[in-house]
């Protein structure tokens, strides 16, 4: 994600405070010309940027800091209100009901992936249980339909489209009639990409909102026009009540701090942004954890919100075995799947305080992806017997014609299996300690509770994952205390 520079240089300005041993005045305009420099090379208007850094200097008064306050973290904390403010235009955005019909119709300039969005926004409800549907009423683009059929068939999501028909208000207006009778709680409608200087586009696009009286109307936008996203949104707002906006290839092009912060401009709340070209590449837009990222801080509220979402915590009988200490090999293979669901590691792993989004590149993610698929692989190739064995790592050391058949079945070496025990055994040998911590698992069914434990509970819980960990993963997030500290926050979400 190219936004992920603007990150690094921010945290790096931030950080170079914390190496002075005396902060003044003259260290922070420092600072400050290096964030407003950042700031500049993503495209953010010089306007925005120099309100930020007045903002910045009218709220930190060196002489007014009480003796023995951490400035550096005051300082931190104020740089990070002002981004807030650069990217959150205020607005609460639509919300859509559960057991009704929610329906939102995307406009956009052509070229800007609004149908390519259509689909990510289907599959990311379909993915939390909503009906989801999509209607194609594009008739000026030629392929229009053909493409979204394809992605919808390869989704496995509803559509609805016309081969013959070059009406559009009369697709939208039919396919919305259809929908709703078979119940169906998000329906999308895709209309033809215009430019802001076409008229009889801009009619058209009214005709089809007046037919369908769209619950949401969403405004797709590519980053690369940078701050020109503030002149086109205004000029859609004008015809139709744009309630919401969709920024996409944010992965791809360093003017996606201009789109953002001119977004916020507009008064148009930022839903969902496009970081890559896959149908999981698709990120809910929350002002504060999109700047919490952005500076390496996490958003385990997020993270927390994304376990729930794919229902691990469902699962009474895996959560049964750990209160015993007890982890088969068959439940790391599940615990692979949910990883896989909860989508791209890059977009996990920035939640995660310490690393920033340009922590796993493409590349990276890739590699990390195939190894997880390869494990998988690996025991896939296992009977019951091993898959179930609450010791599988003794079965086979005794039994060491099983790594062998195993190779075989899933075309690996032997040392891969043996690779997978070795990871298998050390979360077998975490889960066994933690099952022995007393009072752990007394939150809600019996779940573990993070906020009902002691600190020192919550430090013998700290002491084993850090065991478990990389030393290069806990140093990146901050050791220790950076350990801890990650756990309180997700204590905190817990609470939520």
């Amino acid at each position: 994600m190219v936004l992920a520079d603007l990150g690094r240089k921010i945290r790096n300005a931030i950080g170079k405070l914390g190496q002075n041993t005396v902060i003044n005045e003259e260290e922070l305009d420092l600072m400050l010309k290096e964030v407003c420099t950042a700031l500049i090379e993503s495209d953010v208007h010089i306007r925005l940027v120099k309100q930020l850094k007045d903002n910045v200097k009218n709220a930190i008064n060196f002489e007014e800091i009480v003796g023995g306050a951490n400035k550096r973290r005051y300082i931190q904390k104020t740089v990070f209100n002002e981004l807030l403010k650069l990217v959150d235009p205020g607005v609460t955005p639509f919300t859509p009901t559960k057991g009704k019909r929610n329906v939102f119709m995307f406009v956009g300039l052509q070229g800007s992936g609004k149908t390519t969005t259509c689909t990510k926004m289907a599959y990311y409800y379909q993915r939390k249980g909503w009906k989801t549907c999509l209607i194609c009423a594009d008739t000026f683009r030629a392929g229009a339909f053909d493409q979204l059929k394809q992605n919808a068939t390869k989704a496995r999501i509803p559509f609805y489209g016309s081969y013959s028909e070059i009406d559009p208000v009369k697709i939208a207006a039919e396919g919305v009639e259809k929908f709703t009778k078979e119940g169906f709680e998000i329906i999308i409608v895709d209309t033809s990409g215009r430019h802001k200087q076409e008229a009889s586009l801009f009619e058209e696009m009214l005709q089809v909102s007046n037919a369908v009286t769209p619950d949401n109307v969403v405004f797709v936008m590519d980053a690369s026009i940078g701050q020109a996203c503030e002149a086109q949104a205004r000029a859609f707002s004008q015809t139709v009540d744009v309630a919401s906006v969709i920024i996409t290839k944010l992965d791809s092009h360093a003017k996606g701090g201009g789109a953002l912060s001119a977004v916020a401009v507009t008064k148009s709340p930022v839903i969902f942004i496009g970081t890559g070209e896959h149908i999981d590449d698709f990120e809910i837009f929350k002002p504060k954890s999109f700047v919490q990222k952005l500076l390496g801080m996490g958003d385990i509220a997020g993270l927390v919100d994304m376990v729930n979402d794919i229902g691990i915590s469902d699962n009474k009988e895996l959560v049964g075995r750990l209160k015993q200490g007890q982890f088969t090999l068959r439940d790391m293979y599940e615990q692979f799947q949910n990883i896989m669901k909860m989508g791209p590691f890059s977009q996990i792993m920035s939640m995660i305080p310490g690393f920033g989004p340009e922590f796993m590149n493409k590349g990276n993610e890739q590699e990390s992806v195939n190894r997880l698929k390869r494990m998988m692989t690996v025991m896939d190739s296992m009977s019951d017997k091993e898959l179930d064995h609450p010791k599988a790592s003794e079965l086979f050391t005794k039994e060491p014609n099983r790594v062998a058949r195993v190779a075989r079945g899933s075309g690996c070496f032997q040392q891969e299996v043996r690779d997978l025990l070795s990871q298998y055994k050390k979360f077998s040998d975490v889960v066994k300690k933690i099952g022995s911590i007393k009072g752990l698992f007394n939150g809600k069914n019996g779940d573990i509770n993070p906020k009902n434990m002691n600190p020192a509970k919550m430090a013998q819980l700290n002491q084993q994952m850090a065991k478990m960990m990389d030393p290069r993963v806990l140093q990146q997030m901050g050791g220790m205390g950076g350990l801890q500290n990650m756990m309180q926050q997700m204590a905190r979400a817990g609470k939520m």
